[in-house]
């Protein structure tokens, strides 16, 4: 089919993570647990957040809520990922890509808590960009529907939705940063009101944990979104795109709610329950 003196692209084909035939089966094994840990640590967190009353509280809410996310955020980009390993044609049709791009963007800009302006931006980008006409190639260099690889295989001028990308990461990274640098500032505070030296070390461990978070997630989409295009280089890509898919949203539910002590008890009342039943 043809449009103008350009031929349709109706789908992709996905080079996946790497083409080397001796990494396939330990890639898959890894990536499988690491998104199985995934399910079951968000999911569990989901569930119990929902049947513990004690936990009806506005901190788990949020917790909940990122746990959704991180949910949703793998099981869009694992399952097409983990089939690339194995496929022999690894094909994705044009609006699976959409579709794929869409709610992934819409996970990461819930996750930068800024969900009103996030779908408008997930839904802005994602039309802008298969608007371009792919005229080069149908081969995604990537394990995903990303915008930086799919610019690439664009014909079209992409200037417009480069600019619109490089400025939309800079809003919500901006906002998201001074959201969270704000409420440091109170925290801090308010810890350096603990009289107990214990407490005081149990509340900077917390802290510490938030912020490694903070600076892996934060980081990495800085990294691939601020960077000049001199430096682009899709391996690099690559690897930064599994630490925000995959690697984050196993780490999330361990770090935010799994050392806490409120959630600790609350695991070891549900344990107790089911082993009465």
């Amino acid at each position: 089919m043809e449009e103008g003196n350009h031929s349709v692209v109706t789908e992709f084909i996905l080079l996946g993570l790497t083409d080397r035939p001796e990494l396939q089966v330990p890639l898959f094994v890894l990536f499988l647990l690491i998104y199985v840990t995934t399910l079951i640590c968000n999911g569990g967190m989901i569930l119990l957040i929902t049947i513990d009353p004690q936990l009806h509280t506005p901190m788990y809410f949020f917790l909940r809520t990122l746990s959704f996310c991180d949910f949703c955020c793998s099981t869009v980009i694992a399952p097409k990922m983990l089939q690339t390993f194995f496929a022999e044609r690894k094909s994705i049709s044009r609006t699976a890509c959409a579709v794929q791009m869409y709610f992934f963007l819409v996970c990461i800009d819930i996750e930068c808590l800024l969900l009103a302006v996030g779908l408008v931006d997930a839904m802005m980008l994602t039309c802008c960009t298969f608007q371009l006409s792919f005229c080069r190639s149908n081969i995604i260099n990537h394990f995903s529907c990303d915008i930086p690889p799919l610019l690439v295989l664009s014909c079209s001028d992409t200037r417009i939705i480069e600019i619109m990308m490089f400025a939309s990461t800079c809003y919500i990274i901006v906002i998201s940063s001074v959201t969270i640098l704000l409420s440091y500032v109170y925290i801090i505070s308010a810890i350096l009101q603990i009289h107990s030296a214990e407490g005081r070390y149990k509340a900077f461990s917390t802290c510490s944990s938030h912020l490694s978070t903070v600076v892996i997630f934060h980081g990495t989409l800085i990294f691939m979104s601020l960077r000049p295009s001199s430096s682009y280089s899709m391996d690099t890509d690559k690897i930064a795109s599994v630490f925000y898919t995959m690697v984050i949203p196993m780490l999330n539910p361990l770090i935010y709610s799994l050392r806490n002590r409120e959630v600790k008890d609350a695991v070891k009342k549900a344990m107790n329950n089911l082993l009465v039943n």
